[in-house]
């Protein structure tokens, strides 16, 4: 059974960092997309980023020069480097698994706020 369990999510300051990690279980990790997404109070669910199984990289443009995407297969987990954060930023953050046929897998998320 695949699971993921997020981590890495505070309470920062405007201009702060955070790293998010994600950690996965019960599956070949290496051959899965990867994204994360947030979810603002109120606000529908976005994609933030993926990565994908060779490593390439997208960005939703809002995030675009300030997150960062990664992964380490050997681990089975994938990271969010945040900097230069806004308010806008704060949401719930979950990680996501696509398998090679479609299939998705979810965390429950880990919460950040960016506040002064």
């Amino acid at each position: 059974q695949v699971q993921l369990v997020e981590s890495g999510g505070g309470l920062v300051q405007p201009g702060g960092s955070l790293r998010l990690s994600c950690a996965a279980s019960g599956t070949a990790f290496s051959i899965y997309t990867v994204g994360w997404y947030r979810q603002a109070p109120g606000k529908q669910r976005e994609l933030v980023a993926t990565i994908i199984r060779g490593g390439s990289t997208n960005y939703v443009d809002s995030v675009k020069g300030r997150f960062t995407i990664s992964r380490d297969n050997a681990k089975n987990t994938v990271y969010l480097q945040m900097v230069s954060l806004k308010p806008e930023d704060t949401a719930v953050y979950y990680c996501k698994l696509t398998s090679p046929v479609g299939r998705d897998y979810w965390g429950k998320g880990t919460l950040v706020t960016v506040s002064s």
